[in-house]
């Protein structure tokens, strides 16, 4: 069987994402990456991939032409990428948290919405809507570690209605009327009296 023959480009461009741009994070790397890519002729995008925080352009050197008119382009795309919304996958990604988390964090106010984008899903007719966060809200959500902060008011808040849940369940018990025990004869008497034997110490002829 012959041997697949792999064609190795030799027309390579290669840019370093800043901090600012990708906060340390690969998914936030992928979606910049996305991006540019969204931005370039349909025929070279996959040309343009990413490897850590390193865009990388390369071509073979049949495409030269194409690999010059392309390499400004990335370059003018990339200017105030910094800028770019966060995505959803992204700030999870960036501050550690969970999908359930940012919801909830979104619903209650604490995490802020820059807004909200619409995409189309690839080879679905189907649109789905986000929301997206400023660059600056999520640097300043990561400096000052905001998600601890959160997890521990979430916890202390779910501990308080513990608290409350199980008080009130107290205050239910407590009104209800109890069940008085029903006894008649001597059984009652012994009851009443707390006098253990009685029955037997009546039979004895003690009390004649």
């Amino acid at each position: 069987m012959p041997k697949k023959t792999t064609i190795v480009p030799t027309l390579v461009q290669a840019w370093t994402l800043s901090p600012a741009a990708s906060f340390g994070s690969a998914v936030r790397a992928k979606g910049i990456l996305l991006e540019i890519r969204a931005r370039l002729p349909i025929a070279i995008r996959k040309s343009l991939d990413v490897e850590g925080m390193i865009l990388t352009l390369a071509m073979p050197e049949e495409q030269e032409d194409e690999f010059l008119r392309t390499c400004p382009a990335v370059s003018k795309a990339l200017v105030g990428i910094e800028e770019l919304p966060v995505i959803p996958r992204e700030i999870q990604d960036i501050l550690g948290m969970t999908s359930s988390e940012r919801h909830r964090w979104l619903a209650d106010g604490r995490l802020q919405s820059a807004g909200t984008r619409t995409v189309r899903l690839a080879g679905r007719a189907r649109q789905i809507t986000f929301h997206v966060f400023d660059p600056k809200l999520v640097e300043d959500l990561l400096d000052r570690g905001a998600v601890d902060e959160w997890r521990v008011e979430d916890a202390e808040a779910k501990a308080q209605k513990r608290a409350k849940a199980a008080y009130q369940a107290k205050l239910t018990r407590m009104s209800r009327p109890r069940k008085r025990s029903k006894k008649s004869g001597r059984g009652a008497e012994e009851s009443a009296s707390g006098l253990q034997g009685w029955e037997d110490f009546d039979l004895d002829g003690l009390l004649r």
